[in-house]
């Protein structure tokens, strides 16, 4: 169904009369037919599958997506705004209707619609598109910036007790929906105590000091997950290996495996897992949200939102769970920048040096500034004190042994140099006496020079730019996660980048 976008003169009235606060508004209203030209409103038809007696028009809820964005409000402030705002209502054509016309269902279903397609990448590619018609800057050459920041988690975060708890929870609400039965008969059947309460700890109710206690309500707690099983064996046997059951289940045994582990002392007991298990789901609610780090002190659990600009426009985003490092979205990243233009110059957080693509881009000519690593090593000799000599395919240490680079960036000393060397003390502690090198060690050399330079800084400082926009994403999508789930949040992403770039547009043409 397409959307019919109508010039009336009530609707001229509206716009005559916004106040400059809502000139915005009047902006959406004016680029709305380019927004959905060149086929993206075909695009949106061909995958969207309307449901009630008067479907709406896919172009018309993209549009709603951004106001709603915009705004920043939810699905029911959404269809209310759509009824009672006439700016809303002078964007969308609807001036004077009473009844708004789309539901929340109705934007649950095509936001899903909309990821199943990677409209909402699209989305932002348009705004791209019309920002280089405006032929205020050159596009055939782009400098890219990437940087990302901390976007906390919506999901609850839990300790291990209860994250068990809510796992077993989450298969008895899977259970009572697949069988059409109470949750609280099948508590009551499988004889789950654990469950009985507010919480699993306010349930076993123990000394939580008593670390004997503790110990004999872990066993208890897991004989109760072995009941849970024995209870769906036998009564729900085939539902175990379908959804919802069959993911419930997984995310219970995830949860066991990475908290939980044998006891030493024998017995066949089990105990709370030391140290913190690798890629660890820290939430129920939310299995997707990770631990991450702000700085080496300042932890948060979340995702990380990514962003690549130029000439002040997002051309692309990546939202990742918080313990991924910045260099596995680099190459999705600037493959959507390359879209645009081709990339000669490239202004990035060190963290995204560790992506393999950079050495391509190197090779290619590209430009990669960046700050340089620092690895302190306690006092004791680094990488960083050795004369790297790249031509000639040597190294010399700092008590003037000299070594070749092999092939696989790795440079091995002779023991018989090592062992009588007088500055031993100050250098590595490890048998193998090596020295690696990056493949993209030519540049971090150049890199550590330019940062000692007021020009080489002077250039660093250009990546502000990036800090900036996501501040502006910051303050449009705000701190923290409106939805469950990386890639609802990566559409929430998009559609404030989409509406950045709106704004960012409408700013070049009042200039």
């Amino acid at each position: 169904m397409k959307w019919v976008r109508e010039v009336t003169v009530a609707a001229e009235k509206v716009a005559a009369g916004l106040r400059p606060a809502s000139k915005f508004y009047g902006f959406l209203r004016e680029i709305r037919d380019e927004l959905f030209a060149d086929g993206f409103e075909e695009e949106l038809m061909a995958t969207y599958e309307p449901r009630g007696q008067q479907p709406c028009p896919p172009a018309l809820l993209a549009m709603v997506l951004l106001l709603q964005r915009y705004d920043g409000l939810s699905d029911a402030d959404a269809v209310d705004a759509a009824e009672n705002d006439r700016r809303w209502q002078l964007v969308l054509s609807t001036l004077g209707d009473d009844k708004a016309p789309f539901g929340q269902g109705t934007l649950v279903r095509f936001r899903l619609r909309m990821i199943a397609n990677d409209l909402d990448k699209k989305l932002v590619e348009r705004t791209i598109e019309i920002a280089k018609r405006s032929k205020k800057f050159g596009w055939k050459k782009l400098r890219v910036a990437l940087d990302s920041s901390p976007f906390h988690g919506q999901g609850r975060v839990e300790d291990t007790w209860n994250l068990i708890g809510r796992a077993m929870s989450k298969v008895v609400h899977a259970v009572s929906v697949a069988m059409g039965i109470d949750e609280e008969d099948v508590i009551k059947q499988a004889r789950l105590t654990a469950l009985s309460g507010d919480s699993v700890k306010a349930s076993i109710d123990i000394d939580w000091d008593d670390e004997g206690a503790q110990v004999a309500a872990l066993q208890r707690l897991l004989e109760e997950v072995s009941m849970l099983e024995s209870w769906i064996e036998k009564r729900a046997k085939q539902l175990a290996s379908k959804p919802p059951l069959k993911d419930a289940l997984s995310l219970l045994y995830r949860v066991i495996d990475q908290d939980i582990e044998p006891d030493p002392s024998g017995g066949g007991k089990q105990r709370l897992r030391e140290g913190v298990a690798e890629d660890r789901v820290v939430s129920i609610n939310d299995p997707e949200i990770r631990h991450g780090r702000k700085s080496r002190s300042q932890l948060f659990d979340g995702y990380k939102r990514h962003v690549a600009i130029s000439h002040e426009f997002i051309l692309a985003t990546a939202l990742r769970p918080a313990n991924d490092a910045e260099h596995v979205v680099t190459e999705q990243l600037l493959d959507a920048a390359a879209q645009h233009g081709e990339v000669t110059t490239l202004d990035i957080d060190r963290g995204y040096l560790a992506s393999p693509f950079l050495v391509e881009l190197h090779q290619d000519g590209v430009v990669i500034n960046s700050r340089p690593w620092v690895r302190p090593n306690q006092g004791k000799f680094t990488k960083y004190d050795f004369k790297i000599d790249l031509r000639r395919r040597l190294i010399t240490c700092p008590a003037g042994n000299t070594s070749p680079i092999l092939e696989s960036f790795q440079v091995r000393f002779a023991k018989s140099d090592c062992s009588v060397c007088e500055l031993k003390s100050q250098c590595t502690e490890s048998v193998a006496r090596n020295v690696v090198l990056h493949p993209l060690e030519e540049r971090l050399i150049q890199l550590r020079i330019n940062a000692k330079t007021s020009t080489g800084r002077e250039v660093l400082r250009q990546r502000v730019a990036v800090e900036h926009m996501l501040a502006r994403v910051a303050a449009l999508q705000g701190h923290t996660a409106r939805y469950r789930g990386v890639r609802k949040n990566e559409l929430d992403l998009n559609r404030t980048a989409a509406v950045i770039n709106l704004m960012g547009i409408a700013r070049n043409r009042a200039a």
